[in-house]
């Protein structure tokens, strides 16, 4: 949480910077800045009602929201700066600019809204990770909103004036940069007109671009929750069948050496006799849990620690099975990190056969590919041994059936007795047969039993030991006898692509009376796979129709919307070249919650420009010359807002530390989505409305509305 506190300062400096630098007016950057804290504040107002708490998520989902809240008052501001450089009065001003503005900010609020209702109403864990994010930025959104429409036009009435021009080295940057937005202007229009001529060929460019978004989208493989440095570890020791505690304990002080030399290493606690995987408590195992120094203090990862002490544990250890890895992703969706999977026995079958079918299982995962290890902790031929209780002769011998388990189970595991008190504590007393005693079968002979005349009888007299084989323990899922593999993708693969190689092996391996079925994180993954498409397209819906209630229009919120897969497509693009720095770039819920905000913000800069256009027609102007007065009058505002946004964003792609992972993913995401939206969007806006507008007719329309008109009056 600290880090995305800090991560939030960041952001909030960099959108003043950039307005500052756009608008150049101290008084004027003042009132957009006032918007930030105006709506975070107000989103944690309504944390409580909510039911929500301030969480990682949550900050998240604000670090997001202040690239967003500034863009209301933004549009006010520059509205109303261009009515006092006209010569009109801070009141008239911001009249005549409220009068132009108020629409298009109901708009894009409607839009970002309607654009986030079908990701707050998914069902489930996935559904609560999105709706953390959707519900506070919409909250944060309409107190925007709210604050764009009261707040911030009378802070204009009030603080606006005709701006002063700054002097010194702030004012030879202030010139040098409108003489480049002023030569960046011209060039836009130039190639915007020529666009907005050619309809046939810049369809096809977005067709190009929409199928390259395809392309770019099965390229970058699919994910759920990344793996994120949690400043801990686990490493489960697993030694041969029926090993001892002592032969445990001597391998666990081994590990316990191995990692204390890694100074990324802080504290290690030890259990012996419990496997963190199976969650069995067996004399063969053990689990080791390893605190690391602050993300501050150490270069390393958690993940790059885990991978050099495996390499050592694999090449040092010998005798057991001992290896590191992380803890899940969720805490409580599993014991660690990596898939899990349920192999069960739907033909009631012997242990020993899911066993084998298990280990079939295993060896053909791990020759694919996409899979680094897997394995199991379950043992069917555990050798143990079996007591055989002659119950009739006990009885004969006045042998109390209870005290004889109870004997036994003193002798060989031990019983608790009592407390006493000494040197002002509190000790626990047990009884247990010394290990010397216990050492084979042959040692029953010095065990004895009291009868009920007081009499001591040997325990060999009642019972006798054989030898047998079976598991330690066994699992049931779905009612099933089952087997849990678990293990983790190879390097350079991810999470989804494991999942697809398992059923491919399990398709392929297993008998058809057995199946699988997925487990803790992979569960909630697999349940989650496929939604994008489903919650992509019914935001679009949603959107489109919130468009075309405002604009009483079912033709003009396409030349909106036919600019989204720009946003995708930059989107995807960036993660697909941030695979080649790491492969924890991928398309993961992260990245999906970024592409339904993308969509979002695609619309507001096109409702910006389309807004206006359509006004202009409906003054008179040609559809031509109306989308080239809109391009004009809204390139600079759809820049101020474009490059908020993107700086906003931009301190999760450096992020460190805790959850670094998940900011790294979303921030990649939207800074390449808003910058090729911004890019390709602003000369495409003015051509979808052109092309609308002569595909549904709107100036023959007008024309035939001009004629009944006339008639009427004529009439």
């Amino acid at each position: 949480i600290k880090d995305i506190i800090v991560t939030l300062f960041i952001a909030l400096l960099l959108v003043i910077l950039v307005v500052f630098i756009f608008i150049q007016d101290w008084r004027a950057t003042l009132i957009p800045t006032l918007a930030i804290p105006v709506s975070l504040i107000g989103a944690f107002m309504f944390f409580p009602a909510l039911g929500f708490t301030i969480n990682v998520l949550s900050l998240l989902g604000l670090v997001l929201a202040i690239g967003i809240v500034v863009d209301d008052a933004i549009v006010v501001v520059e509205a109303v700066q261009v009515n006092i450089a006209k010569g009109m009065n801070s009141k008239d001003a911001t009249l005549d600019a409220m009068a132009k503005v108020t629409a298009p900010v109901i708009a894009t609020t409607l839009v970002l809204i309607a654009v986030f209702i079908p990701v707050a109403g998914m069902a489930g864990i996935t559904g609560l990770l999105y709706q953390q994010f959707a519900i506070t930025i919409v909250v944060s959104v309409i107190v925007s909103s709210v604050n764009a429409l009261t707040l911030s036009p009378a802070l204009c009435s009030i603080l606006l004036k005709e701006p002063k021009p700054y002097g010194g080295p702030l004012g030879w940057f202030f010139k040098k940069f409108n003489q480049g937005m002023d030569k960046t202007t011209d060039a836009y229009m130039s190639f915007t007109n020529v666009v907005a001529r050619k309809l046939k060929r810049s369809v096809v460019f977005i067709v190009i671009v929409t199928i390259a978004a395809g392309i770019f989208g099965g390229m970058v493989p699919g994910g759920f929750i990344p793996e994120e440095d949690m400043g801990y570890f686990f490493v489960n020791i697993q030694l041969p069948d029926a090993a001892s505690l002592q032969r445990a304990d001597v391998v666990s002080q081994q590990v316990e050496h191995i990692m204390a030399e890694y100074e990324e290493i802080e504290y290690i606690t030890t259990a012996t006799g419990y496997s963190m995987l199976s969650g069995a408590m067996t004399s063969n195992s053990a689990m080791i849990f390893g605190s690391l120094v602050d993300w501050s203090e150490r270069d390393l990862t958690a993940e790059e620690i885990i991978a050099m002490v495996n390499k050592r544990l694999m090449t040092e250890i010998k005798g057991a099975q001992v290896f590191a890895f992380g803890p899940p992703a969720i805490p409580g969706l599993g014991n660690g990190s990596g898939f899990s999977i349920m192999l069960q026995d739907k033909g009631g079958n012997t242990p020993e056969y899911l066993a084998e079918n298990t280990i079939n299982f295993i060896k053909a995962a791990n020759e694919h590919p996409a899979i680094g290890k897997a394995f199991t902790t379950f043992q069917a031929t555990v050798p143990q041994r079996f007591m055989d209780i002659d119950r009739e002769k006990a009885l004969k011998l006045g042998i109390n059936l209870n005290d004889l388990y109870t004997t036994v189970g003193a002798f060989m595991g031990g019983s608790y007795i009592n407390d006493f008190t000494r040197f002002g504590r509190l000790y626990k007393s047990y009884i247990q047969a010394e290990p010397k005693y216990r050492v084979n079968e042959e040692q029953i002979n010095n065990f004895f039993i009291k009868n009920d005349v007081g009499k001591m009888v040997p325990l060999a007299t009642v019972a006798t030991i054989r030898p047998i084989s079976g598991p330690d323990y066994t699992s049931r899922f779905n009612l099933f006898r089952s087997v849990e593999v678990t293990g983790g993708p190879a390097e350079g693969y991810t999470s989804e692509q494991a999942r697809v190689a398992l059923k491919e092996v399990a398709a392929e391996v297993l008998p058809q009376d057995m199946s699988y079925a997925w487990n803790a994180m992979s569960f909630q993954e697999e349940k989650a796979s496929g939604q994008l498409g489903i919650i992509l397209t019914f935001s679009l819906i949603f959107v489109f129709l919130i468009l075309s209630a405002q604009y009483e229009s079912w033709s003009l919120p396409f030349s909106i919307l036919m600019g989204t897969p720009f946003a995708i497509f930059g989107a995807l693009i960036a993660l697909w070249a941030g695979r080649m720095i790491s492969p924890t770039f991928e398309n993961n819920i992260f990245a999906q919650v970024s592409f339904v905000m993308l969509i979002g913000m695609a619309a507001k800069n096109a409702i910006l420009i389309v807004e206006f256009a359509n006004d202009e027609f409906k003054k008179g102007d040609s559809l031509f010359d109306a989308a080239v007065k809109a391009a004009r009058s809204r390139f600079r505002p759809i820049l101020m807002t474009a490059f908020s946004f993107i700086l906003g964003v931009f301190p999760l792609v450096i992020a460190s530390g805790s959850g670094a992972e998940a900011r790294k993913v979303m921030g990649m995401a939207l800074l390449g989505g808003m910058s090729v939206a911004t890019l390709l969007g602003i000369f495409m806006y003015p051509m979808l409305f052109v092309l609308i507008g002569k595909l549904a007719g709107y100036e023959k329309k007008r024309e035939k509305l001009k004629a009944v008109e006339v008639e009427n009056k004529l009439t």
